[in-house]
């Protein structure tokens, strides 16, 4: 099952850089497949991870307060830090109620002075992400391709069907990362991750498509569905 694999590897790295580093800097997204991955570390995994130097950033937050039900903030708490025994200043939540452009400058700001940076950027040491139907990832929409090679680290962004808001890191932050990990799940899901994997079509005007980390490891963890249309090489 592809949550329960994914806790087993979300144990092992978190164990492999807190051995080397002394604690380890992780920036999490929201949306239905890491809500079921966060229910699988809370219950089986509460005793088994070092959460005492696990840091916890986002990589983008829809503009509401935390105890909204769209809140990616108030996903995570609910299924997972709540759970855990995990120190509150650990925690960092991009603060969805503040004004966007201040909020996003004050999240840059945390970031520089949190994570080492290389290349001019922060490198995290795990970003997981999520993919939309229409191929964004983090709050990088089709119509918003400048995000990915805006030389910002975190930019106001707008969610094109609604309007709404939101918060994210920018596409050379996300490919800074020591090691970005993908999560898909659901039919609806299996078209745009085939495209992208199989590097078919017009693969390319997919926000996901560009996120190739620049030395680090970039895995997908698909279920059966998600990865039906995916030609096995």
């Amino acid at each position: 099952n592809l949550a329960e694999g994914f806790a087993d590897e979300f144990r092992k790295i978190c164990e492999e850089v807190i051995l080397v580093s002394g604690k380890i800097n992780v920036a999490l997204s929201g949306g239905s497949t890491p809500k079921i991955l966060f229910t699988v570390l809370a219950v089986e995994y509460k005793n088994k991870i070092n959460w005492d130097k696990v840091n916890f950033y986002w990589v983008d937050e829809r503009c509401v307060p935390p105890d909204d039900d769209q809140s990616n903030f108030g996903m995570t708490n609910g299924s997972l830090l709540k759970t855990i025994t995990i120190p509150e200043k650990n925690i960092h939540r991009i603060i969805g109620e503040n004004d966007p452009g201040k909020e996003a400058e004050r999240y840059s700001d945390l970031l520089k002075k949190n994570i080492q940076v290389k290349n001019n950027f922060p490198e995290f040491d795990l970003i997981l992400l999520g993919i939309g139907e229409d191929g964004h990832t983090a709050s990088i929409f089709p119509d918003q391709m400048q995000l990915l090679h805006s030389g910002k680290y975190c930019a106001v962004a707008i969610q094109p069907k609604t309007g709404q808001q939101r918060i994210t890191l920018t596409g050379k932050v996300i490919n800074n990362a020591e090691r970005i990990y993908f999560t898909a799940t659901g039919k609806g899901k299996s078209e745009v991750v085939g495209k992208i994997l199989n590097k078919k079509n017009n693969y390319l005007e997919y926000p996901a498509s560009h996120i190739q980390p620049g030395r680090g490891v970039l895995k997908w963890f698909l279920d059966k569905e998600a990865g039906k249309q995916v030609v096995k090489s």
